[in-house]
């Protein structure tokens, strides 16, 4: 398997207002970009060329990635399904790892495209036995899924879906074109057959960015890259704990930031008090703060 669609198209409601700035797949953890961290992963296991869907600020996505990375763009929102079929005459007869564009995961992709390959069924989704959505029920060998959401009425869910999976190019068949519809009511169908395959993936890293606690727990608990950049200007007599600071950054001397998130290119004055703030605004940040976006 060569290629992978990362899934960009997202309005970003749970992220705002750092969404107001940057689709959510641009938002950066640890200094890159969480859609440039997903095609790392995805790389790692063999894929070489990538397709990204964008809806919201589009014009952000310009000159990201390289050659091996096609842009489409969706003036009207598609969904998961209605993105990937849109993506078609892209993906052609070749198999597919999609991955959402939220996500940050060291999760083993190469054996999620070898369990895919192996079954030789239409999907494959990766999954995690531990979190808070366990919407995915499996049989007892654990290797198809039965039921999402007690959709089927067959059995509650005892797995999380992680958001990444493998199709092959007959999946497409199962999706009507120009629609705008989620690949869960195909998903369905393929599980009602016993043709809706699964891999659980323990190990490594799983973690949902979707929303602001996630976003900064992740720059707590993860040591990705050094947590200040070293294009970052941060003056002696800051006083910095537990934040990382992105390349470009200012921080006056005087300033105190704990536990908080600095954006590339961001400013925070030296009067400024930060604490569990993120700060993504072009404009200069100062004064007292507690659990802001700034």
């Amino acid at each position: 398997m060569k290629q992978a669609f990362i899934l960009g198209a997202g309005l970003g409601n749970r992220l705002r207002p750092l969404t107001d700035r940057l689709p959510k797949p641009l938002v950066p953890l640890f200094h890159r970009p969480l859609a440039a961290w997903a095609m790392a992963a995805c790389a790692n296991a063999g894929i070489a060329r990538f397709a990204i869907n964008t809806h919201h600020l589009p014009t952000a996505w310009d000159g990201f990635g390289a050659e091996n990375v096609t842009l489409f763009h969706e003036p009207f929102l598609l969904e998961t399904g209605g993105g990937l079929k849109n993506i078609a005459p892209w993906i052609g007869e070749d198999d597919l790892l999609v991955h959402n564009g939220d996500i940050f995961s060291t999760l083993p992709l190469a054996k999620l495209i070898a369990a895919h390959e192996a079954s030789g069924l239409p999907v494959t989704l990766a999954l995690r036995s531990e979190g808070s959505a366990k919407h995915i029920a499996l049989d007892p060998t654990g290797t198809r899924v039965t039921d999402i959401r007690h959709k089927l009425g067959h059995a509650h869910g005892t797995h999380v879906f992680s958001g990444i999976y493998c199709v092959s190019p007959t999946f497409l068949d199962l999706l009507p074109a120009g629609e705008k519809i989620s690949v869960i009511p195909a998903f369905l169908e393929l599980a009602k057959l016993g043709q809706l395959a699964a891999i659980v993936l323990d190990e490594g890293v799983w973690l949902d960015l979707g929303d602001r606690e996630a976003y900064l727990q992740a720059h707590r608990e993860l040591t990705l890259a050094p947590p200040i950049h070293p294009q970052a200007e941060v003056s002696p007599g800051a006083v910095i704990e537990r934040t990382v600071i992105g390349p470009g950054a200012m921080i006056e001397s005087g300033a105190v930031i704990r536990d908080s998130v600095i954006w590339p290119g961001c400013r925070v004055d030296g009067n400024a008090v930060l604490n569990r703030c993120i700060v993504f605004s072009p404009q200069p940040v100062s004064g007292i703060h507690q659990d802001r976006d700034l």
